[in-house]
């Protein structure tokens, strides 16, 4: 039973734990939690955080993995009419210091013992932080979670909201330059969310799995897919590539959504196998480039399911993506159409919009997409344009049933002798050696062109790779000499973000200290 349109989340979970109290809301190693049991917990930790003083309007930060104590965490502080900042969990104190500045984030949510007490270290620092929630373990200095969400519930601390007040903060993943502030309102995101549901085929009875963190927008992005539908989400804290297919296995999910990098590896050994993905009806694959010839090995491992991918932003949630039952081709070569309500268009140099296949800049505009950057006019207004598109930095093509292609990013182009051109392409073909399993192709410095491509390669453990085997592959795929990389790095493994992506930025780091 699908919530309805212009809700808030509160509105949402009310709306199933009155309509199917026993459903499942979230399924975990541990058990099943229903609508009406985890109502009935966030109506407690809505008081236990109207005792430590959290009201509407203040930002209420989270350093949690996919569990139990996030979704009640964020569904509590929408209660609270607080909005809720999420943080990745691999951040440390540089990290932590600045986007807690920025936010004014009021109190903070950290598990364990060990980050706890480094988050209360750095409370002393911070001015506006005046709390730190500890998840799983107490520390000296911080609140125990336990605590507060055993606190006896009063119905007067739950706070009314409405469809266009703010309830999210998310961070840019700062991969080029310093993170941004992108706050959301329920009716952007959520509406998006509902819909996208509907699309997905995700409804009361499906379980959905988030291999990406919902510190993430693409990992809060499936969380609040199965809070619309009234359907379940399968929560795994942690993507471990040791336990993935027991993970699997136990949760049941039918619907999966992840990155490429989560799967390449197993595809890349040929671990992976047809019964691996039992029962899984979607496979969604964001948050990096999907090589064709990935996504095409994962749909035929599924006797019963598809592979789709899917484009965002955390400055718009869900831009484009695929639907199950279209064409083989279009799922596996391009990020599908625009999800509802969303416009898209590539343009060139002038802003002047380009016509189908031609590969320009993308713009994005719609409901969805965000109002402007945290304390950043500046960046704001270089963002969009003067009818209102956001500028995405990604470059795009898009042909004539609607279908968008990412070729790259606009800050990735490589400059060879005044000649630039985008990685990406190389790339999808240097991913079809049985040799490797991750690459990117960064630029180097160079006296006399400017510039040169360095692959950076993570291979098949006992593998390994020449310059030239890479060159000839190239040269067979009709790639143009002078987009061939002109330097090799073997990497153990690339550096990736919290999202999987490649950390392009750390890699040409790497590869220029080792000059």
């Amino acid at each position: 039973m699908t919530a309805p349109l212009d809700s808030t989340l509160s509105q949402w979970l009310s709306f199933h734990a009155v309509n199917r109290p026993d459903a499942v809301a979230l399924a975990t190693h541990d058990g099943e939690i229903s609508y009406a049991e985890l109502a009935a917990e966030v109506a407690q930790l809505v008081s236990g955080f109207a005792e430590i003083g959290i009201g509407k309007g203040d930002t209420i930060a989270a350093q949690l993995p996919n569990g139990r104590e996030f979704v009640t965490a964020l569904l509590a502080a929408a209660g609270r009419g607080a909005i809720f900042q999420t943080l990745h969990m691999p951040y440390g104190e540089h990290e932590l210091s600045y986007l807690l500045a920025d936010s004014n984030a009021k109190a903070v949510l950290s598990f364990g013992a060990e980050k706890s007490a480094a988050m209360v270290s750095l409370s002393n620092e911070l001015g506006n932080l005046n709390t730190v929630i500890s998840v799983g373990a107490d520390c000296d200095g911080g609140v125990s979670y336990k605590e507060l969400s055993a606190v006896n519930s009063r119905p007067a601390d739950q706070v009314a909201t409405l469809p266009d007040d703010p309830f999210l903060l998310l961070y840019t993943s700062g991969t080029t330059a310093e993170p941004k502030g992108v706050p959301h309102t329920y009716r952007g995101f959520l509406n998006n969310a509902l819909l996208s549901a509907g699309e997905f085929d995700i409804g009361e009875n499906s379980r959905v799995l988030s291999l990406a963190a919902m510190t993430h927008l693409y990992g809060l992005f499936t969380l609040q897919l199965s809070l619309a539908s009234g359907g379940a989400s399968a929560l795994l804290p942690a993507f471990n590539p040791q336990t993935l297919f027991d993970d699997l296995a136990s949760l049941q999910p039918d619907s999966v959504f992840a990155a490429p990098a989560h799967f390449a590896p197993f595809v890349s050994a040929g671990r992976l196998t047809p019964e691996h993905l039992a029962g899984i009806r979607l496979l969604c694959l964001s948050g990096a480039t999907v090589p064709p010839t990935l996504a095409n090995t994962l749909d035929q491992l599924m006797d019963e399911g598809e592979v789709i991918q899917l484009w965002g932003m955390s400055e718009l949630q869900a831009g484009a993506y695929g639907r199950p039952g279209e064409p083989l081709e279009k799922r596996i070569k391009t990020t599908g159409t625009a999800s509802p309500r969303t416009q898209l268009r590539v343009v060139g140099d002038s802003e002047q919009t380009l016509g189908p296949d031609e590969e320009g800049a993308l713009e994005v505009k719609g409901p969805s997409v965000f109002d402007g950057y945290l304390n950043k006019p500046g960046e704001t207004n270089t963002a969009f344009t003067e009818s209102g598109w956001f500028r995405t930095g990604d470059l795009a093509r898009i042909d004539a049933d609607g279908f968008v292609t990412l070729t790259g990013r606009s800050k990735e182009l490589i400059n060879r002798g005044g000649v630039k051109y985008n990685p990406v392409e190389i790339e999808i073909e240097v991913m079809k050696l049985p040799q490797v399993v991750q690459c990117a192709i960064v630029p180097v410095a160079d006296d006399v062109l400017g510039e040169r491509g360095c692959l950076c390669a993570q291979l098949v453990p006992g593998e390994t790779l020449a310059l030239d085997t890479v060159t000839s592959s190239l040269s067979d795929a009709g790639i143009a000499k002078y987009k061939w990389p002109e330097r090799l790095e073997i990497f153990e493994e690339l550096p990736m973000t919290p999202t999987r992506k490649v950390m392009r930025g750390r890699l040409i780091e790497m590869i220029s200290g080792s000059d």
